[in-house]
């Protein structure tokens, strides 16, 4: 009968918390830059200007269309030396957690922006023309009227997003980035334990992930009242 060998968890759990921080590093920082560009992205979608609508629509479009894997491969592969002459980073910066911060931000902005265009669309156009009327100006009204409660309504699928970015996290295995997946991968190939130390990982993931799904519930469940 199968059963986990805690010892080897133990002994790995310093290393373990290495990969889990790359993973949270990955996340955090591609859910608050994803969400800022995602919302220019979300105002520029409904601009009277039309360029400015066709623009954000091609970005929007191209990267829906293509694979986070094919997008990460591109980040890592074709534009290393622009990221780091871009961001000037010193040579010990490691460039594929770098590439993979900037695609998972570029990819999940589209995404976001999606979500946040709906919230904004759902907020009744009375209320846009109401602060018109106070004197307020279009980007006034955007946003300290509509942006508010479009976050507001748009919370719910905003958190799930994010635990979907979060899971997604594990492809960065392609390019060889140690993060809590492949760390874990990585000591169970060394040590022999590899079932045992994948098990684990996906406990993990699980875990994080159920916390999310509980808390977007609890959001939805005070958005209904």
């Amino acid at each position: 009968m199968f059963s986990i060998d805690w010892s080897i968890i133990q002994q790995s759990l310093p290393l373990l918390a290495q990969g889990a921080l790359v993973t949270l590093k990955i996340t955090i920082t591609a859910i608050a830059f994803g969400m800022v560009i995602g919302t220019l992205l979300a105002v520029a979608r409904i601009s009277v200007y039309a360029p400015m609508r066709w623009l954000s629509a091609a970005y929007v479009n191209c990267f829906r269309s293509i694979p986070l894997v094919m997008v990460l491969l591109w980040f890592y592969l074709i534009v290393p030396q622009f990221l780091s002459s871009f961001f000037n980073l010193s040579p010990q910066t490691d460039i594929r957690l770098v590439s993979a911060i900037v695609a998972f931000t570029a990819f999940e902005a589209a995404y976001y922006a999606e979500i946040i265009r709906a919230g904004m669309r759902s907020v009744s156009s009375g209320q846009y023309a109401a602060s018109l009327a106070l004197g307020m100006t279009k980007s006034q009204t955007i946003t300290y009227v509509i942006l508010p409660q479009a976050f507001r309504v748009m919370t719910p699928l905003l958190l799930t997003q994010g635990m979907i970015l979060f899971q997604d996290t594990a492809l960065v295995y392609i390019i060889g980035l140690a993060d809590f997946f492949r760390t874990a991968s990585n000591i169970g190939k060394t040590t022999g334990y590899e079932i045992d130390m994948v098990l684990i990982a996906g406990s993990g993931y699980f875990v994080v992930c159920l916390c999310v799904s509980a808390t977007v519930t609890m959001v939805k469940k005070r958005l209904n009242q």
